[in-house]
């Protein structure tokens, strides 16, 4: 299936000047949700052998959880500070304007894990820089990264040389 002619596109969103690609279209299409689930899992098969899903919120749960579940994985959530209600490891990171701070249960991944983190884009790559930053400060090795949408123009993957980066549409 052609998932990226099921994206929309939204003109200036959230600010003028920037086109949002909207995934609530295949979210919504039952078909286009179980095709975009089952070509990641193809690409993560190439990773080879791995014990956790960990998915950034919100987006990298819609796509991590059912990928781990149907892999007979676990699952991680890695969420913004204060969100976790158990003893957590943090790292910040830049916005835009300011730093925010992501977190990870202390527990999630264990020494010598190995890990793919899951998510719906890859932009700019520094989210998932700092995904790799906690799974790595937990001492698990990322054995590979997917993504449904990659917007190739910003470059994200020069962030993350050294790892294996896969995505199933690009713009």
């Amino acid at each position: 299936m052609d998932l990226k002619s099921k994206l929309r596109e939204v003109a200036d969103f959230p600010k003028e000047g920037i086109n949002f690609i909207d995934i609530t279209t295949v979210l919504q299409d039952g078909e286009a949700l179980k095709d975009c689930i089952d070509q990641m899992i193809q690409k993560i098969q190439g990773f080879g052998d791995f014990d956790v899903v960990v998915g950034p919120e919100s987006r990298g749960f819609i796509f991590g959880t059912p990928i781990a579940y149907a892999m007979g994985k676990g699952f991680a959530p890695i969420r913004k500070k204060g969100k976790l209600p158990y003893k957590t490891i943090g790292v910040e990171y830049q916005l835009e304007y300011g730093t925010d701070k992501l977190e990870m249960h202390i527990d999630a991944v264990k020494k010598g894990d190995k890990v793919v983190i899951v998510d719906d884009l890859l932009a700019t790559g520094g989210t998932t820089e700092s995904n790799i930053k906690l799974v790595e400060q937990l001492g698990g090795e990322v054995v590979g990264i997917a993504y449904f949408i990659e917007l190739s123009f910003l470059n994200g993957r020069d962030k993350l040389k050294g790892y294996k980066v896969q995505s199933i549409v690009e713009y």
